[in-house]
């Protein structure tokens, strides 16, 4: 859909008409604290939702402006799960809660990381999570008990983790941001790669499944795109 979301310092979530930039189509007002990640629903058009520094999710209808529900459980980051959206993967500290979206209920927590958690990603299937803090990467299925399972874990040997992102076409591979560089990690092999691609941090990673790019946003005030 032609439609952008934007989160803030200023404690806003914003949602703008693409082919219209300068407009607002909405402005949500309600976080108390500095917004820290948004998503939208994969296939609830009206659905997005955002949470806060303080750990506050917030659910808001796009169609009539209003905040429909607020519950609690995510700071660093969260992700609808692809397709189905059945859940939502909020991290906190150095745990991952998953949400059911219908419930507010945790179903599953995920707990292993030592280190506060800055990135969650699901894979195109939504049936894997992978969860980065800086010294480590572990990808999680959810089973039929509340613990999930990790199923690889990648120790950082070099540059600190920061971001994730599963590769749009491979989809044993996950693409890592870090200081400076790209961690490129076969899970099933075991086997790591590494890019120079930036001069900072690379802060946040983004896919195309259309065209197979890979984007990665870093504090070096660049965009790049990756084939």
């Amino acid at each position: 859909m032609p439609r952008l979301a934007t989160s803030s310092y200023d404690k806003t979530v914003r949602v703008w008409d693409v082919d219209n930039p300068g407009y607002s189509l909405r402005t949500f007002t309600g976080h108390s604290a500095t917004v820290m990640s948004l998503d939208f629903h994969p296939n609830k058009d009206d659905l997005i939702c955002s949470c806060d520094f303080d750990g506050e999710i917030r659910y808001w209808s796009i169609n009539n402006g209003s905040c429909a529900r607020v519950s609690k459980g995510g700071t660093a980051q969260m992700r609808f799960q692809p397709r189905l959206g059945r859940y939502l993967a909020a991290a906190a500290e150095n745990v991952v809660s998953i949400l059911d979206v219908e419930t507010q209920t945790c179903r599953y927590s995920l707990k292993g990381h030592t280190k506060s958690i800055h990135s969650v990603c699901w894979d195109p299937s939504g049936e894997l999570l992978a969860s980065v803090s800086e010294d480590s990467v572990r990808v999680w299925t959810l089973g039929t008990g509340s613990e999930g399972e990790c199923v690889h874990e990648l120790s950082c040997n070099g540059n600190k983790f920061h971001s994730c992102v599963f590769h749009p076409t491979y989809s044993s591979l996950l693409v890592i941001g870090c200081y400076q560089s790209l961690e490129l990690w076969n899970m099933t092999e075991n086997k790591t790669m590494t890019l120079s691609a930036h001069e900072g941090l690379i802060a946040a990673l983004a896919v195309s499944t259309v065209n197979g790019l890979v984007a990665s946003a870093s504090h070096d005030k660049f965009v790049k795109l990756w084939k």
